[in-house]
């Protein structure tokens, strides 16, 4: 999505320039061991961008279902450039996964329209497990990159 070579976009553009952004995540804890290097993945790199530890809030909820909810509180709270959703969301033998999947989306979406407010969504859904890990880390550092990109985008609007 951003080139083979993350890091040097990051210090050559200044649409990844995260400095004075305020950024609010929020991870789901159901699939913790994936949720958590997501968490990890997406930190480290809006401090890689510019971003100060201190204008990152982060909290977790019990699951994909509660985020939008949670990232709703935050947009009303005010005072966040964009907002970053994490979850993961993995296949099982009943229709549960199409239905997590789909109004955690459309509540990210929602949440986000209604505010104009940026938020990536790294709610990751796979087919199973193997799937999940393989996707972890890119996806952190992805949705960080965008949560950057669109609240520099729109304060340029």
């Amino acid at each position: 999505m951003f080139g083979a070579d993350k890091g040097t976009i990051a210090q050559s553009d200044n649409r990844l320039n995260g400095k004075k952004l305020t950024i609010g995540i929020v991870q789901a804890r159901f699939n913790a061991d994936i949720t958590n290097t997501l968490a990890s993945a997406c930190k480290n790199e809006l401090l890689a961008l510019g971003v100060d530890e201190n204008d990152i809030t982060h909290v977790t909820v019990p699951g994909a279902l509660e985020v939008p909810v949670a990232l709703q509180a935050m947009a009303e709270k005010a005072g966040f450039d964009a907002l970053i959703a994490l979850g993961c969301i993995i296949r099982g033998e009943t229709y549960h996964f199409e239905l997590v999947a789909n109004e955690s989306g459309a509540g990210v979406t929602r949440v986000s329209l209604d505010y104009q407010l940026p938020i990536a969504n790294a709610i990751i859904t796979t087919e199973n497990m193997e799937q999940a890990i393989a996707r972890q880390t890119d996806k952190g550092i992805d949705a960080a990159r965008v949560a950057v990109e669109m609240a520099n985008l729109l304060e340029s609007i």
